[in-house]
């Protein structure tokens, strides 16, 4: 199966291709697939409102099934904050190395015990019918006071995920692959598909 992947990200499609290619699935770029290069405006006020609008603008862009991934942090401590605005927490100029310096900056104060916080990431596959499946995905864990680890990307270098002593950024990609929220995301986009195809055989 060939899908269109609607972020510019590399690194979430390396993560998005190394776990499709695990169900069958091809990810291809929106530039292999002949998308005209336009940003998609991401105002939506969750991950999924975000997550459809960008799947369905480039699949009305290349008619081909497209898949889109929204994703971010969630901290209690700060009721939720960054979320939807996490790539752009330390403003639109900012980048990863900002957005880390800010967030532990805010929780300077907060003990250990408060910081916890999980990853989402919201995984909408929209088809050229108009239909679509919405994936979602979470891992709980804590954020730590200092950066740690020199893999992954974001804020990877601050979340300990529930049950390892190891942030996202010392993990592998294969051993952070199997527990993130976008593997979690992806299993459940999985079943969605199995049903689906059920649907249609069945039919």
């Amino acid at each position: 199966m060939i899908i269109v992947a609607a972020t510019q990200n590399k690194h979430k499609i390396e993560e998005i291709s190394a776990i499709t290619k695990l169900f069958g699935m091809e990810i291809i770029s929106r530039k292999d697939a002949g998308v005209p290069d336009f940003e998609v405006e991401e105002d939506g006020e969750t991950f999924e409102e975000n997550s459809e609008k960008k799947a369905r603008a480039i699949m009305e862009a290349c008619g081909k099934i497209t898949i889109a991934d929204d994703s971010g942090l969630m901290v209690d401590a700060l009721g939720g904050a960054p979320g939807v605005y996490s790539a752009r927490y330390a403003g639109e100029d900012g980048n990863d190395a900002k957005n880390n310096v800010k967030l532990l900056a805010v929780l300077s104060d907060v003990p250990m015990e408060q910081r916890t916080a999980k990853f989402v990431s919201v995984i909408t596959m929209v088809y050229p019918d108009g239909t679509k499946l919405v994936a979602r995905g979470e891992v709980r864990g804590h954020i730590m006071f200092e950066e740690k680890g020199e893999n992954g990307f974001g804020y990877d270098p601050l979340f300990v995920p529930e049950g390892f002593r190891k942030t996202f950024a010392e993990l592998t990609s294969e051993e952070k692959n199997h527990i993130s929220h976008r593997a979690n995301a992806l299993r459940e986009l999985e079943r969605l598909l199995q049903e689906r195809n059920a649907v249609e055989a069945a039919e």
